[in-house]
């Protein structure tokens, strides 16, 4: 499906008029709100508030851009978000962790039947969640927000600035007021800055697009391919995962940020022949966020998706967290609105952090724990690539991550994969001594 985005001609935005308000109370009029971003989180932000009848700007810099990505999505986003099975462009039901001696773990025997991790192209999806928002109501302002103008009381509104691109003479520059504000505008949102929501840790992605040969492109038809290892990341992992034509082959990082290039060199180096042959069609780099911000809502303004930090640790996984945090905080605000007249922090407290706390917060500080224990050397690594192999934690694995819940494990299996995760720590910590060995000898020769 062509990656492609629609901007109705009725809901353009004159460049140089500002929205002004009328004299009615709030309650006799729709809610005004400005989404910052118009990736999977504030396109179903946008989406629930302009389903809920609030007159909705979502206002995204580059309709035709996409965050590098590695694409998969759980199976559950699929029924729970709408998403048309044709925007799928492989469905991957083969999953290989290689360690960093090249062992391989095949993570795919506890696969349910009939399941799969759908695996798409961030352009298209993006393009698609922006098109429903727009069908539902939602006014798509292409354009770049420069600064906020903060309200004085609870009652006045907040004024976005913003330099519009939809003009074919040239940018112009454009204000909106409203009532509140979602910022869903990536790793390094303006929205959060210009209200004090505090700095977070980000780390790099890296990735290229890899055009394969036909029989190169078969061998990937339905895997996917993660590498764990120093040469790759430091404190992440590097992947190929397969596209509609193509294969996304990158790496992350918080801890070398300037060595990226050396990463992906060393991405390239792991793939090997199974890429050879490959030509580069496109280079890609961006900041993702590595732990949420210290304040997610100030005021009457909330942080959903990239700009709130919700990406996981240990898997780098965000689409899904995105989507839902948007569609949390939207309802949140419609339903104080409809409830009140207003929007609060407290009520966005309520309705939408508490909600999310509530329903993500473990799995967030469980993957971080996973983080810390594997990924701080290569013996770690060898260890979760063992513990990979294992039946039972690839069950609890596709559980969690297929189906979005925390499932209570097994009492003797939990035992049992506690003494497997000690003995492998353990063994492993020789086999990565040895490895690191190996790889200090082949650089001084």
């Amino acid at each position: 499906m062509a990656a492609a985005c629609y901007y109705p001609a009725r809901i353009m935005i004159s460049c140089s008029a500002t929205t002004t308000t009328t004299s009615s109370s709030p309650s006799a009029r729709p809610l005004r709100v400005a989404v910052v971003g118009g990736g999977p989180a504030g396109a179903s932000a946008a989406e629930a508030l302009a389903s809920a009848g609030a007159r909705t700007f979502l206002l995204e810099r580059s309709p035709a851009g996409a965050k590098p990505c590695g694409g998969a999505i759980p199976l559950c986003m699929l029924d729970e978000f709408a998403i048309p099975r044709d925007l799928v462009d492989r469905r991957v039901t083969r999953m290989r962790v290689v360690s960093p001696s090249n062992l391989a773990a095949d993570f795919s025997r506890a696969l349910p039947p009939g399941a799969h991790i759908p695996m798409l192209r961030r352009e298209v999806l993006d393009s698609f969640l922006r098109r429903r928002a727009a069908e539902a109501g939602a006014e798509l302002v292409p354009g770049l927000v420069t600064s906020l103008s903060l309200p004085a009381g609870p009652a006045d509104p907040y004024l976005v600035h913003y330099i519009s691109s939809s003009s074919p003479e040239g940018a112009g520059r454009g204000v909106l007021e409203v009532d509140a504000i979602v910022g869903a505008d990536g790793a390094n949102s303006r929205v959060a800055r210009e209200v004090g929501a505090g700095d977070y840790t980000t780390a790099i992605a890296f990735q290229e697009r890899i055009r394969l040969p036909d029989a190169a492109m078969g061998y990937y038809d339905d895997l996917a391919e993660m590498y764990v290892g120093g040469d790759v990341s430091p404190d992440f992992y590097g992947w190929v995962f397969p596209k509609c034509d193509h294969v996304a082959v990158g790496t992350g990082t918080v801890a070398a940020k300037p060595e990226i290039k050396r990463l992906q060199s060393g991405i390239r180096a792991r793939a090997g022949p199974k890429i050879a042959g490959g030509r580069v069609v496109k280079v890609e780099a961006h900041p993702i966020p590595e732990h949420p911000r210290p304040r997610r809502v100030v005021g009457r303004v909330a942080l959903v998706g990239d700009a709130a930090g919700y990406v996981t640790r240990c898997s780098g996984e965000g689409i899904y967290f995105a989507a839902k945090s948007g569609r949390l905080c939207g309802q949140a605000m419609a339903e104080e609105w409809a409830r009140t007249g207003a929007v609060t922090e407290a009520g966005l407290r309520r309705g939408y952090l508490r909600r999310w706390d509530d329903e993500f917060l473990l799995m967030f500080r469980f993957l971080d724990l996973l983080q810390r224990v594997f990924y701080g050397g290569n013996a770690g690594r060898e260890a979760l690539v063992e513990m990979c192999a294992d039946e039972y934690v690839q069950r609890r694995t596709f559980e969690s991550y297929l189906y979005k819940r925390m499932v209570p494990g097994e009492p003797w299996g939990d035992l049992r994969l506690l003494w497997r995760t000690v003995a492998s720590m353990v063994r492993c910590g020789v086999i990565g001594r040895e490895v690191e060995r190996l790889r200090r000898l082949e650089l001084q020769g």
